[in-house]
């Protein structure tokens, strides 16, 4: 499937941007051009059923929007050789399963989902139920958002398929066993999808792991300068 794109800056090096969950390309609107400004060319991703990308069709929703699936979009779409790839949430489950092909020269993890089977409180319901959230629902739990993000979260929910959620359970993932390309992965405080004991265990693998004090699991929203920061050295 050939996906939706959204493009800022024309420098001579590459970031790739896959979102997460629920989200589309929208969610990098200070992150795309924090990193236009370094002399990066962005190019972000509407992962299948979200954002302008098509649905998924045919099919129970775990065939419609298989993990594989998502992966094979992004090689499908995006150029391989960038200089970096991030991704956040579904989005690091993705470029994980895409990153061998995609060949980034660095890519980077935000706040993954690559245990969400085994997480707490990870409803497939909960998501479709929050397609409905109101504005003051929204800001009441992301105090952190500015009000440019708000709008922007009830416009990508307002675009997204929310067979993508139902389709998660019973999906294989897991904790990778070693980076296929130098990795770093930026974790949320207090993450409840990567744990203290997965993010040992991910540096004795060989990723380098930050954490955004205060930062919830869409750290790139609930703390920007934080974000930026967690990346220096890979960016």
């Amino acid at each position: 499937m050939k996906l939706h794109t959204h493009e800022w800056g024309t420098g001579d090096r590459v970031a790739l941007l896959v979102h997460g969950i629920m989200s589309d390309h929208r969610t990098w609107r200070r992150v795309g051009p924090a990193l236009a400004e370094r002399g990066y060319r962005v190019i972000a991703v509407d992962q299948r059923g979200h954002g302008l990308s098509p649905r998924g069709t045919g099919g129970t929703p775990q065939e419609r929007y298989a993990l594989d699936a998502y992966a094979e979009d992004l090689v499908e779409t995006l150029p391989a050789g960038a200089e970096l790839a991030i991704g956040h949430s579904l989005g690091g489950i993705t470029l994980l399963r895409a990153v061998e092909r995609l060949k980034p020269a660095r890519a980077v993890y935000v706040d993954p989902g690559w245990q969400f089977a085994q997480a707490e409180g990870v409803d497939p319901a909960m998501f479709v139920e929050f397609r409905n959230a109101t504005r003051d629902q929204v800001a009441a739990l992301n105090p952190r958002w500015e009000d440019a993000d708000i709008d922007v979260e009830l416009a990508t929910l307002a675009a997204w398929d929310p067979d993508s959620a139902l389709a998660m359970p019973g999906q294989e993932s897991g904790l990778p066993t070693a980076p296929a390309v130098p990795s770093l992965v930026v974790l949320a405080d207090q993450s409840f999808l990567v744990s203290a004991s997965d993010a040992e265990l991910l540096r004795g693998r060989g990723f380098e792991v930050r954490t955004v004090p205060g930062a919830g699991h869409t750290v790139h929203r609930d703390d920007h300068a934080g974000f930026m920061a967690a990346l220096e050295g890979w960016i």
